[in-house]
């Protein structure tokens, strides 16, 4: 089984499962000023969705409407979701998993926050971790550092996808910190350079991972698939 990894800007990726498409937060272009494609261009069989903040979320119902695809987030994001007039939900919550047809899906914490765009209460933020295709990939969505990343990484991962673009979320010091934690074969940033806000100096903290750490860095460029 064939999985790869495509990241469309800021906190936007799909992950490629054998030729099944699941969509993490959706965020394409004439919103997301880091994307090169708009929402109407992308497949979707699944979505993952972290948190309920727009950057992350604005485009789900549009995405999940027009493909049909099954919205798996926690119980208030789908409700929300259900409340749009969209019934294809799969509420989960922070420690639970769940074997979808691609795979199996944990939900784990995120120290951030969460609103929807109408100000609706969204729930504890999370991330997941994805086991599919003999690989074990992290998505740590929105979130500060935190000492049970270690929990996370006694799973074993592959893959840890790390926002890097600090003020909202951890920055490059800590992603690295996030490293030892995790112990990941490899690391993806993301959630970096959308706006002057968070903007890093990627290739440096690239260059840091190789010197600093055991982890492979892996630099994602827009819509280009990352073979894993």
């Amino acid at each position: 089984m064939s999985v790869s990894l495509t990241w469309h800007g800021h906190g936007t990726f799909t992950l490629d499962i054998d030729g099944t498409m699941v969509v993490v937060d959706p965020f394409f272009a004439g919103n997301n000023p880091a994307a090169k494609t708009a929402v109407e261009d992308i497949p979707a069989e699944f979505v993952l969705q972290t948190h309920g903040h727009a950057d992350h979320i604005v485009d789900t119902v549009p995405l999940a409407q027009r493909t049909g695809a099954l919205v798996i987030a926690n119980f208030e994001i789908g409700t929300w979701i259900n409340n749009k007039g969209y019934a294809n939900t799969h509420p989960m919550n922070t420690g639970g998993s769940y074997t979808f047809p691609f795979g199996k899906v944990k939900m784990t914490p995120a120290l951030h926050s969460s609103s929807l765009p109408d100000g609706y209460y969204g729930g504890d933020p999370g991330g997941f971790v994805v086991e599919a295709g003999g690989k074990r990939i992290y998505f740590a969505g929105d979130t500060a550092v935190f000492s049970d990343m270690a929990l996370i990484g006694a799973m074993g991962l592959d893959l840890a996808v790390l926002p890097i673009g600090d003020n909202f979320t951890m920055g490059p010091d800590d992603a690295l910190l996030a490293l030892e934690y995790l112990k990941p074969k490899a690391v993806v940033p993301g959630h970096y350079n959308t706006w002057p806000i968070i903007e890093v100096d990627v290739e440096a903290w690239i260059e840091r991972v190789k010197t600093e750490t055991a982890v492979t860095p892996i630099l994602p460029v827009v819509d280009k698939k990352i073979e894993l």
